[in-house]
């Protein structure tokens, strides 16, 4: 039953979801008016992804992709982190930063980039500030619910004790709020991937979202349709990786 529910039910998806991919191909080739995008089909996508993978062409594009949303990840966290817990443990600026928090949270991370052009001087600089207004806000308010979360007698208790400020957000605080940082990195590397893609159409000539642009250019449809294959499938495994950490900090606090 172990091997049925972590395979098995999973492997079932997967041949659904490539059951509909092969109608919807079928319903593409009987339509005179889409015969174009036939190769979008599984019987043209799989070589393609396939070559791509042989080629070298999917490693480079993935690696320049990986780098940026990397930095970007990085960059949100170092702002969301320190901020949430400030928020948290402050009921004041809790109030004082709601309204404008939440205004920015609103706004399409799409919607910075002619911002992000003017005042970046690169283009990587300016879709790793993309990335980085996409990821910040899952961790920042994931931090803040947390931090709110944690029993207050444990909080005075470290204080009779002698603890300093610095001791009890190392040995209290960070412990404490671990897994809900970790469920609010996954929802914002969600988010940031789907934002890289279209990120990329600006003027970089690296990374899946370029070679996606490329593909469309070239009307190279069975490869468009490979990198979006691909694109789902390493964003897959980013959100597998951030699952093994978060088990693993539950592992830790229960053992």
């Amino acid at each position: 039953m172990y091997w049925l529910q972590r395979i098995g039910y999973p492997l079932a998806g997967a041949g659904a979801l490539l059951i509909l991919w092969w109608l919807g191909g079928i319903y593409i080739a009987a339509q005179p008016d889409l015969f174009a995008f036939t190769r979008f089909a599984p019987s043209a996508a799989l070589p393609a992804a396939w070559q791509l993978l042989v080629s070298g062409d999917l490693l480079n594009a993935a690696a320049a992709s990986l780098q940026r949303i990397g930095w970007g990840m990085l960059i949100a966290t170092l702002i969301a982190v320190p901020v949430g817990i400030l928020v948290g443990l402050s009921a004041v600026l809790q109030r004082a930063t709601s309204f404008p928090f939440q205004l920015l949270r609103m706004v399409s991370p799409l919607a910075w980039m002619p911002i992000a052009v003017m005042v970046f001087a690169t283009w990587d600089g300016a879709i790793i500030f993309l990335i980085v207004m996409a990821a910040v806000w899952p961790v920042l308010f994931s931090t803040a619910f947390a931090v709110q979360r944690i029993d207050p007698l444990h909080a005075r208790v470290a204080r009779n004790l002698g603890a300093s400020l610095a001791g009890r957000l190392r040995r209290l605080i960070l412990p404490a709020i671990a897994p809900d940082v970790l469920a609010g990195l996954r929802l914002a590397l969600g988010v940031a991937w789907v934002v890289l893609v279209p990120a990329e159409y600006l003027g970089v000539t690296s990374g899946l979202g370029y070679a996606i642009n490329d593909a469309r250019d070239i009307l190279a449809y069975d490869r468009l349709a490979a990198l979006v294959l691909w694109i789902g499938i390493i964003g897959y495994l980013l959100d597998s990786l951030v699952v093994f950490f978060m088990r693993r900090v539950a592992w830790r606090q229960t053992a």
